[in-house]
């Protein structure tokens, strides 16, 4: 199993003049000392609206930089959202291109159809359009960058022949991955011939088990991929702290770990809540459906270290849980090493444990 770096760029209040400056130099100085460290990559998301736990809105000019800074961590769109009106998939085609030629073809293309009504409502983007939209943008994506002339025509976007450059450096195409949290989204994945980037915050490793187990299925039934090449890595995101005592691992971690577990919850739940509110069914989103009304109270840091619904403790600690995400099937596990407030040089002391003592217990 790999190891990744994943970030939402979280940014507590209050909110001081120079704090979002801060958390962004921040990440920066951990990622680069990760590059040298084995992990496989540095995936950041795509989130709007999302104060203190996302101020990630723009992560295409954080990419760039990240680029120019590191030399081994690949580069992922954690994710980059398809639906319209937030990128054209020209304009994604044509960003993901130039940032493949930057990094000397580190790219891992991310994608997703967004997941909070923030989002939803602030774009106004109808939930029930996300999920076919996400899918034909796809493949318009993947049209502009292997065809030397391209004319888009579908429901949601057209292009008359046009030439989209540049083109990436890795060829066909980078790896396509596509998110998704509904059990049925894992088979959906898998159908389409790409990896799979799913979700356990809050879950036990042995819960993922199930997912891959969906993914898998859909991979079996995939045909032709929508993307040049089949993409069957699954990989899954949960929060990640490593010390040197597990005292010390609680110290740091526990207000963070469940501030973002309950926000998270929350998240994930809003889209069924504002289709109550207007009386339609969740539709595609109805995995929130039972999260709607629930007490997160629960989501205490006993439980989630009890559970191992987080990788937290000493090396030998977070040794013993990542082998539990690996036995679920996990290939690439992404660490969310800032989930909200943790000290910066906590994160980096984490990161540095993870890399001589974690990553290397994984590959033997």
């Amino acid at each position: 199993m790999k190891f990744a770096l994943f970030y939402e760029i979280p940014v507590a209040r209050p909110w001081t003049e120079r704090k979002e400056y801060q958390a962004y130099k921040d990440t920066i100085e951990q990622i680069v000392s990760a590059d040298a460290l084995g992990f496989h990559s540095v995936w950041t998301v795509e989130h709007h609206f999302t104060d203190e736990y996302s101020h990630c809105s723009n992560p295409e000019v954080l990419y760039g930089h990240i680029a120019a800074r590191t030399r081994n961590l690949r580069i992922g769109y954690g994710v980059r959202l398809l639906p319209r009106p937030y990128n054209h998939p020209v304009r994604t085609a044509e960003s993901v291109a130039v940032l493949d030629l930057l990094s000397d073809g580190r790219v891992e293309f991310g994608t997703g159809r967004s997941a909070t009504r923030l989002e939803l409502e602030g774009f106004g983007i109808d939930p029930k359009e996300t999920r076919p939209m996400w899918r034909e943008a796809l493949g318009h994506i993947v049209d502009c960058w292997t065809k030397d002339e391209v004319e888009l025509q579908g429901k949601y976007w057209s292009l008359p022949k046009r030439r989209v450059l540049p083109k990436p450096l890795q060829q066909p195409h980078p790896p396509i991955w596509g998110a998704t949290t509904s059990l049925e989204g894992h088979t959906e994945i898998g159908r389409l011939g790409i990896g799979l980037c799913s979700f356990s915050v809050g879950l036990p490793p042995e819960s993922f088990k199930e997912k891959v187990d969906a993914y898998r299925a859909g991979l079996a039934e995939c045909k032709q991929p929508v993307g040049k090449f089949l993409n069957g890595q699954a990989a899954t995101f949960t929060m990640v702290h490593c010390a040197e005592t597990a005292a010390a691992a609680r110290a740091d971690a526990a207000e963070s770990f469940e501030w973002y577990a309950r926000r998270g919850t929350e998240a994930v739940a809003s889209v069924s809540k504002w289709m109550r509110e207007i009386g339609r069914a969740s539709g595609t989103y109805a995995y929130g459906d039972a999260l709607a009304d629930l007490d997160t109270s629960f989501l205490t840091f006993d439980y989630l270290e009890s559970s191992g619904a987080c990788v937290v403790g000493t090396p030998e600690q977070c040794v013993a849980t990542a082998k539990r995400y690996e036995a679920a099937g996990c290939d690439l596990l992404l660490c969310l090493v800032q989930p909200y407030k943790i000290p910066h040089q906590k994160v980096m002391r984490s990161i540095e444990l993870l890399g001589k003592h974690v990553i290397p217990a994984l590959r033997s």
